[in-house]
């Protein structure tokens, strides 16, 4: 039975970011740019990394990672929403759907992890310098990012065919530019206490339990970089950290207040924009607060750069 009533609804309409024109055409203007701003920065990281052998360390191979990971975590929903404006079209199937959620949620568990990995990376490295090259293997680092990679695969699985186990028998409109995991639940017909449940403790556990990893990591850090006897050193070392923190609170505090709030405390402008911030501006900025600071990178770019220009002269 249920999978005739979930047949009832083929297909989604995504009602986008704003319905009047004008906002529309400006919207599209943005998020383009936005979009072609995170692939160009994040393909700019990966590209440095790759060709610079000083480069080729655990730190900016996780940084490449994560790079790969906000190219992918952007273009699961910027492009269809992109397209349907072209298109003049609001649908999107109920399998384009559920793929556009597994995938999203693929993507933001995994820059969930690489976050937890990256400042791990850095207690090593600040906490136990002597020892980073014995402990920050790469086999270790291959085997955090692919643990990663197989956890957030198996964790995001299990919400999808909880999802696909739902009847949609009635309104189709998602108020939303993506297919979101709290939207959806409101439009089904079906009893979705299960499906609260496991978000709100599966979901929960796996969200949290890299958060609490990275804020031992920056305790740790935090006592180490206060007996560094250098002024410029401590300033330093708190300038990048400080960094890091700020996306961190960005990435996990936006999402804490869209996905683990009760559903009839949500609004969909309050939603919408909290996960604008972390499905777009997030990925975007990463580049230019994880890379450009750090001069061996700067370095690494303008050496690509400079190469780009003399092989087009």
């Amino acid at each position: 039975m249920r999978g005739s009533n979930q047949s009832s609804v083929s297909e989604f309409l995504l009602l986008g970011l704003s319905t009047q024109p004008r906002q529309q055409q400006l919207l599209f203007l943005l998020f383009l740019t936005m979009y072609l701003a995170t692939v160009l920065g994040n393909l700019l990281i990966l590209l440095a990394i790759s060709v610079d052998a000083r480069l080729h360390t655990p730190m900016y191979f996780f940084l490449g990672n994560l790079s790969f990971v906000d190219i992918c975590f952007t273009s699961t929903t910027i492009p269809k929403m992109l397209t349907n404006h072209l298109l003049g079209t609001q649908s999107i199937s109920f399998a384009g759907c559920l793929s556009q959620m597994y995938f999203l949620f693929m993507f933001v568990d995994m820059d969930n992890f690489l976050l937890a990995v990256m400042a791990y990376d850095r207690y090593v490295a600040i906490c136990h310098p002597l020892h980073y090259s014995v402990k920050m293997t790469p086999q270790l680092c291959a085997l955090l990012v692919g643990g990663s990679w197989i956890v957030a695969n198996m964790n995001v699985l299990l919400h999808t065919l909880l999802m696909a186990r739902l009847s949609f028998c009635g309104d189709s409109v998602i108020p939303h530019f993506f297919c979101d995991i709290t939207p959806l639940l409101k439009l089904s017909c079906s009893d979705t206490s299960l499906n609260d449940t496991m978000i709100l403790t599966e979901g929960a556990l796996i969200m949290i339990t890299p958060f609490v990893c990275i804020l031992v990591s920056y305790i740790h850090i935090s006592h180490a970089v206060l007996r560094v006897p250098s002024t410029q050193g401590r300033w330093k070392a708190f300038s990048t950290c400080s960094s890091h923190l700020a996306v961190v609170s960005l990435f996990y505090g936006t999402i804490i207040a869209v996905y683990f709030n009760p559903l009839s405390s949500h609004s969909s402008e309050k939603d919408t924009a909290a996960t604008v911030l972390y499905t777009v501006v997030t990925p975007m900025l990463n580049p230019f607060i994880y890379s450009l600071r750090n001069r061996d990178l700067k370095r690494a770019l303008g050496k690509v750069v400079a190469r780009k220009r003399f092989s087009v002269g």
